[in-house]
């Protein structure tokens, strides 16, 4: 069996002493009891979608009452808010970065986290602290007990986060806070902000069960972050999701900047370093006179998100906001978000190369099979993907794009609270399905699944993906960073 020494030699931590013993134990039992209110949050399977909608609806109105019962947090801050199917957590953290690089105090939310809880509230690119995140829950729940002594409801997880966002921002006196919508947008928890500005990323089939099984379905949903005096950014490409974008823009009386590659920038280089991406002069194809920018995520989707994100950035002139283009390069060179194409850190003399990519629908798993050769180049050996995917995320597509890149599977099933996994053995009859003929491998336990598929990446210059979910992700992605130490340390990389 392969050593679970990591392959890489982060930066040595510093000594653990008993005040970072007590600050990771209050950690912990903050996130228990936060935890607490998963399955309370989570609908029944049997529930219609009439039904579906109505409890979101009462949610998002019970998290209002909460707010202005808690003196209304999310008023404080000016706030760009990002939704889309795929790409926000990457556009947000890009929007962030430059905002934080042109030296504005920055707050960021994201949802959901990888591997540890703090990773949602970050402060000038710093992950909040054990400490900090435990009196913050503390403080916001005994407000959750004032106000039901007071004959209100009870939140559920997604309320109890933006909460804690939103408070949290307020506290620290942010001068603009970004924040990731959680799924969908128009009855999103996160939808009870007042945005500055309104960024929508892509539009694709994902959380069908509550959105809606049709591109303008969803992209309504998307659309409901949109409101009156902010302008909306969207890089989505279809028409059909596109049309109810403008149409709720146009019933608000606001803006839409439109995003897309060929037209507003063309992608010049990708590589595992990054993508760099040139912007286009009115539309039209101006060589040589137009910003050259780089994104240290890789990937050409990455250079879509980065567009975005000056984008973004740019329209937020009207709040008072007005990054010079060194703070723009410079934060787009800086912006980092784990499990996103990410090569996990090997020295020279390690092998196999790890991938890590959280792409949860067929929409993101095509991104990343596009996106292999250049990342992976100069490879000529095998490929080894370990697949785990949440049960109702299209995964027998999934699969079907992934197999041509395969020379071997590894299937497993992500471990997290509340959230049904599709089984190794049914991934495995996908594959078969899709005219698959290599080396399957099914181990359940995801750790387990990543060190069979290192065994079978041998050659020197084999490589291994894992994908399919971000949870899958989080689940391995502790081999090479632990969890206390990104608690402890406040950053997911090393120090």
């Amino acid at each position: 069996m392969t050593s679970r020494t990591p392959l890489a030699s982060p930066a040595e931590p510093s000594p653990v002493g008993p005040a970072d013993d007590a600050a990771l134990t209050r950690y912990r039992a903050a996130v228990a009891r936060l935890d607490t209110l998963i399955e309370r949050s989570a609908p029944s399977r049997d529930m219609t979608p009439t039904a579906i909608r109505a409890r979101a609806e009462a949610r998002v109105a019970r998290l209002r009452r909460f707010l202005a019962f808690a003196g209304n947090p999310q008023d404080a801050v000016p706030i760009v808010h990002v939704g889309g199917t795929s790409g926000k957590g990457s556009t947000s953290t890009a929007i962030a970065a430059i905002l934080t690089a042109a030296g504005y105090r920055v707050g960021l939310y994201t949802s959901p986290y990888l591997q540890v809880a703090t990773e949602k509230l970050q402060l000038d690119g710093r992950l909040i602290a054990p400490d900090a995140f435990a009196d913050l829950v503390a403080d916001v729940m005994e407000t959750v007990e004032a106000w039901l002594g007071a004959g209100g409801e009870p939140l559920g997880y997604a309320e109890a986060w933006t909460a804690l966002a939103t408070t949290w921002f307020a506290r620290e006196r942010v001068e603009v806070a970004v924040i990731e919508v959680g799924a969908g947008g128009r009855f999103d928890a996160t939808n009870v902000v007042r945005p500055a500005v309104s960024v929508i990323t892509t539009v694709g089939l994902d959380h069908t069960e509550t959105l809606g099984n049709t591109i303008p379905e969803i992209a309504w949903h998307k659309a409901g972050i949109i409101k009156v005096g902010a302008p909306v950014i969207t890089a989505v490409a279809d028409p059909a999701a596109l049309a109810p974008i403008r149409a709720e823009a146009a019933r608000v009386g606001t803006d839409v900047t439109h995003v897309a590659p060929g037209e507003t920038f063309d992608v010049l280089e990708n590589g595992p370093a990054g993508a760099r991406w040139r912007e286009l002069a009115g539309g039209e194809r101006a060589r040589g006179a137009t910003p050259v920018y780089a994104t240290a995520l890789p990937g050409r989707f990455q250079a879509t998100n980065a567009a975005t994100a000056v984008a973004a950035v740019r329209a937020l002139a009207s709040q008072g906001f007005a990054p010079p283009e060194e703070a723009i390069r410079a934060g787009l060179a800086s912006a980092r978000i784990p499990g996103r194409l990410e090569i996990v850190p090997v020295s020279p003399q390690s092998r196999p190369r790890v991938v890590l990519d959280g792409a949860h629908n067929p929409e993101k798993v095509a991104a990343v099979a596009a996106d292999l050769p250049e990342l992976l180049a100069p490879r000529r050996g095998r490929l080894v993907i370990v697949l785990g995917t949440l049960e109702g995320k299209r995964s027998a597509e999934m699969a079907q794009l992934l197999v041509p890149h395969a020379d071997a599977l590894v299937l497993t099933t992500p471990r997290v609270i509340a959230k049904p996994a599709t089984s190794g053995v049914a991934l495995a009859e996908a594959a078969r399905d899709a005219g698959f003929a290599g080396q399957v491998t099914v181990e359940n336990d995801p750790t387990q699944a990543l060190e069979r598929a290192m065994e079978i990446a041998a050659g020197p210059n084999d490589a291994v993906l894992v994908t399919g979910s971000l949870y899958l992700v989080g689940n391995v992605r502790r081999r090479w960073y632990p969890d206390d130490e990104i608690v402890r340390q406040q950053t997911p990389w090393p120090r």
